[in-house]
């Protein structure tokens, strides 16, 4: 599990729907079959967060809605939900045009560029925006960026070798990870101090304090702070590993990008992206969404069951740790034929080709499904599109290296040369490069959700 994570998860579904592992000293269950995985997950009373993961996250993000346990969750969310509705979400995306295009303004042609870097500093500073206006500035920013690059190094190991002692140990590593955590505390506190001291904002930020002034909903200035880490940290990292892992995917193949190109050219004709264009970029949502199937950045997720239950024939008892990985479904060739080979195509028929019992869960499912899978969604669509519409991105000469799972799946390292299109000859092929072996779409999410989700639906 902790030195060939994937190809240990591939090997699973033949032992069965729920396979017996062990984490460290702990017994623990994987649940192999995503009809087992969504019934799992539409009980989170009786299998609710928790396990080795969610303990190290809470020491790191509290009890925000991304961690807390069932009995606290619908509050939670219901008080985060405005945030996230379709309507909010169609408000941020030209300040979603805006940042992508000053993320890749300053290339040149030829340029090596760290893609890794790049699409964290965006995911950061979109999510920062939604969160806490401008109340994270650039150079905070930049630090909650360097900060959680040090955070995912520590979480996975914690969370496969759930053995305290190791990490209270004054290692250079622990000590790293321990800085990191605080720093991302202290910069959140300074930025709402600030905003206290300050007017007013219409924001997640803004949102939590009139909240917590009202004096309605039991909202402490500790749960203000946790909602606010929670979000920020899982709204940059995930979706800036599945753009670091579109854009490497991209130059392993031409066909695909070319398709690519020549959507994002007929529709957007050169400008930046606006809400309208959303639902005409079907095939750019088509290639995140294959992404989001092939590597998806939330990979292994842990629960623990609250009293004795049921699954597939067998008697847990209260307390079992039991664990589901995305990768796991997305590969498993009962639900995806060729798992391994990157086809977007297979998303152009719609919902129907999720396969079979709703395999395609890279946002979760249930009532804790991610909160920010819109946002998500939409973000990397317009991110995606605004970058292929300027630059053709390709991987130095050499073998392209597999993405590394840890806290999340995705390339934490990735250096790609630029290559401006204007300068390039209409149909010219990318470099191509040696393979290593190895969502429902954001517009039709969009459109559902403005259906219920404004009518009071929990639907994210």
């Amino acid at each position: 599990m902790f030195r060939r994570p994937l190809e240990f998860l591939n090997s699973l579904p033949a032992q069965g729907d729920l396979v017996e592992i062990r984490l460290g000293p702990q017994r623990a269950w994987m649940v192999c079959h995503p009809e087992l995985v969504h019934r799992m997950l539409r009980d989170t009373r009786t299998f609710d967060k928790g396990g080795p993961q969610y303990e190290r996250l809470r020491a790191l993000m509290g009890d925000g809605v991304v961690t807390c346990p069932h009995a606290e969750h619908r509050r939670q969310r219901r008080l985060l939900q405005p945030t996230f509705r379709p309507s909010g979400v169609a408000a941020q995306t030209d300040v979603m045009a805006e940042e992508a295009e000053s993320l890749c303004r300053d290339w040149r042609s030829g340029q090596q560029v760290d893609v890794s870097a790049a699409t964290l500093r965006l995911t950061t500073r979109l999510i920062s925006r939604l969160l806490l206006s401008d109340s994270l500035g650039p150079a905070a920013a930049d630090e909650v960026r360097h900060c959680l690059a040090a955070i995912v190094r520590g979480l996975f190991v914690r969370t496969v070798v759930p053995v305290d002692a190791l990490f209270r140990l004054p290692t250079p590593a622990n000590r790293r990870y321990r800085r990191a955590v605080e720093r991302v505390r202290e910069l959140i506190d300074a930025a709402i101090a600030e905003r206290r001291r300050g007017a007013p904002r219409d924001d997640l930020l803004g949102l939590l304090l009139t909240a917590a002034e009202d004096g309605g909903a039991p909202v402490t200035d500790r749960e203000v702070h946790d909602q606010l880490v929670s979000l920020l940290l899982t709204g940059s990292e995930s979706p800036s590993m599945c753009l670091a892992s579109t854009f490497s995917l991209l130059a392993q193949h031409p066909e695909v990008e070319r398709r690519l190109h020549a959507e994002v050219d007929t529709v957007l004709a050169g400008r930046l992206p606006g809400v309208d264009d959303l639902p005409r970029l079907v095939y750019t949502r088509a290639v995140l969404t294959e992404t989001l199937r092939h590597s998806p950045p939330g990979w292994l997720f842990t629960r623990v069951t609250t009293r004795e239950a049921e699954l597939a024939g067998r008697r847990l008892p209260r307390g079992t740790t039991v664990l589901y990985s995305p990768y796991l479904l997305h590969h498993d060739p009962a639900s995806f034929p060729e798992p391994d080979r990157f086809l977007p195509e297979r998303w152009l028929d719609g919902e129907a080709a999720a396969g079979p019992h709703g395999a395609l869960i890279p946002f979760a499912a249930g009532n804790r499904k991610c909160i920010g899978d819109l946002f998500s969604m939409a973000e990397m669509t317009v991110a995606l599109a605004t970058v292929a519409g300027r630059w053709r991105l390709r991987h130095p000469a050499g073998r392209v290296a597999p993405p590394r799972p840890g806290a999340t799946l995705g390339p934490r390292s990735l250096t790609m040369i630029c290559t401006s299109r204007a300068d390039a000859p209409v149909g010219t092929a990318p470099q191509a490069v040696a393979l290593t072996p190895g969502a429902a779409t954001a517009a039709s999410g969009v459109e559902k959700s403005r259906r219920d989700g404004d009518n009071g639906v929990d639907h994210a």
